[in-house]
């Protein structure tokens, strides 16, 4: 499954979650990650997570589609992320 993980959480826990989500997906903008996962391992992402943020104050979403191939990206200005592609 292909996953998208965007998340707005309070700024004292925005390292942890991106420590923990940069173990399962790439980083391809500010507070955007993306990769192809497993089930099992986008269980555990979201187990961790969960543990970390604050449900009254933080916000985490997941877009999942079954493949990459089920979408278009578009960028436009600076592409971002840690090589600058998205695979």
């Amino acid at each position: 499954m292909y996953v998208i993980m965007v998340y707005d959480v309070n700024e004292k826990r925005v390292a942890k979650i991106l420590k923990i989500a940069r173990k399962y997906l790439k980083w391809v903008q500010n507070s955007v990650l993306e990769g192809e996962l497993s089930p099992g391992k986008y269980e555990k992402l979201k187990l961790e997570v969960s543990r970390l943020i604050d449900e009254k104050e933080d916000s985490v979403r997941f877009y999942v589609m079954d493949s990459q191939k089920v979408f278009n990206l578009e960028t436009l200005g600076v592409e971002k992320g840690e090589d600058g592609f998205i695979f």
